[in-house]
């Protein structure tokens, strides 16, 4: 994966290539700290509806996308 400065930069390229690749790449990279951090969460007790909370979305929605690889815990 490209870092996150060559990421930036692609995106504000006027070169539709490389800036659509860098939508991609930064699709990858929130998608990686998405999981990341919804670890992180349900290691320290967050509840599903905290963690919905906070990114925006519904505790249906979160627990459906997270919960079958990250423990069904309330």
């Amino acid at each position: 994966m490209e870092s996150t400065l060559e990421i930036a930069e692609g995106a504000a390229s006027q070169d539709p290539d490389v800036g659509l690749r860098a939508v991609a790449a930064l699709r990858e990279l929130a998608e990686r700290l998405e999981v990341l951090q919804i670890e992180n969460a349900r290691r320290l007790g967050w509840s599903w509806q905290e963690i919905a909370d906070r990114l925006g979305v519904t505790k249906q929605t979160v627990h459906r996308k997270h919960g079958p690889r990250i423990g069904r815990r309330s």
